[in-house]
């Protein structure tokens, strides 16, 4: 018997089982690859919401917890995936200037947002109202860090690469069964596709969908990532990932002639030199209306649990909420109100 098969290889699914492993469980995962959106993410970790100058929810604690957590992966992968790097947030007004100083006054921001405009000229970009910079930020390379850990769980025989069936699953009374596995419990960290699990599918997972570009920009020159209405994010060679767009309605991961133009439109607000679209690509981040995700057992089977929602920010949330389920499982520490699914499930059920 193993202590968890873990359904998922994205950003949830690996953080849940290195927190295992870290602590001497057995595992196994199963992927199909269906779902892309940890692939193509930003990657990018940033503790502040740069379109209203507000904190994300719990960011010093997750910050911590991510440090922790890609510190203690590098060795095992032997790949660079952590890269930190500024994110600087270009001003259009001196309005825009103000609001960031009001921001930086308050307790929540004042760790995260220099009080310094940076006036730095960077080739290719005109900002005659300078910048603000965010502090203890920097971009996760997803598919680098996904590509090397699978291929770690490979060499180990914790992977399998299949479908999930879910009518496979047997439930005994301390396990479950499944197929030719036993284990303790079972993981479903599918992203979007949790909509095709029939013990989840009826948690509010939204999903929404996001393109991206890699643009080629020799007229460009930057050593941070700017983020206005899109991040620019260098990743040498002239190359720069662009993004990202959303869209709630489209559920494909599919790119699109207007996810196209309006990143286009974007990028011409912030640079002021020519580009050439080398990659377009797409891919449905796995969010909820309350912006929280979804962590948690279920109501009726308690070997099984969900970790998912994790939406744009995967990199930060990942590990925090991978260690708050792990603490719920193993030593029963209660899931914090905010992100348990139990917000949303009726316990008769």
């Amino acid at each position: 018997m193993i202590d968890y098969l873990i359904v998922g290889c994205g950003l949830a699914g690996i953080s849940f089982a290195e927190k295992a492993l870290q602590h001497d469980k057995t595992i196994l995962v199963v992927d199909n690859d269906s779902q892309n959106s940890s692939k193509i993410a930003g990657g990018l970790y940033n503790p502040v919401i740069l379109k209203r100058f507000s904190e994300v929810w719990e960011a010093q604690a997750q910050l911590v917890t991510m440090n922790e957590f890609y510190t203690q992966l590098k060795p095992k992968i032997e790949q660079q995936f952590d890269y930190k790097m500024p994110i600087v947030r270009k001003f259009f007004s001196v309005e825009e200037q103000n609001n960031w100083f009001a921001a930086s006054d308050k307790p929540a921001l004042a760790p995260f947002l220099s009080t310094q405009l940076h006036f730095k000229e960077y080739k290719g970009i005109t900002a005659p109202f300078g910048y603000g910079e965010v502090l203890h930020t920097g971009y996760v390379d997803t598919a680098s860090l996904l590509s090397a850990y699978r291929n770690y769980l490979v060499d180990t025989n914790w992977f399998r690469q299949e479908s999930f069936d879910y009518t496979a699953i047997v439930f005994e009374e301390d396990s479950v069964r499944y197929k030719d596995v036993q284990a303790k419990h079972i993981i479903f960290a599918e992203g979007f596709g949790l909509h095709a699990n029939p013990y989840f599918n009826q948690l509010p997972l939204d999903g929404t969908k996001g393109e991206l570009f890699i643009i080629k920009a020799p007229d460009l020159d930057l050593d941070v990532i700017v983020n206005t209405s899109v991040f620019i994010l260098p990743l040498g060679n002239d190359l720069f990932k662009v993004g990202a767009t959303y869209n709630w309605k489209d559920k494909t991961d599919l790119p699109t002639e207007e996810g196209k133009a309006e990143l286009v439109e974007r990028i011409q607000e912030i640079i002021g030199c020519d580009f050439e679209i080398i990659t377009h690509f797409a891919g449905v981040r796995p969010t909820v209306r309350d912006r929280r995700p979804l962590v948690g057992t279920h109501p009726i089977h308690k070997q099984i649990h969900v970790l998912n929602g994790l939406g744009t920010r995967g990199v930060m949330l990942g590990p925090a909420m991978a260690k708050a389920l792990y603490d719920a499982v193993e030593n029963q520490i209660p899931l914090p109100k905010e992100i348990d699914i139990q917000r949303f499930t009726n316990k008769k059920k």
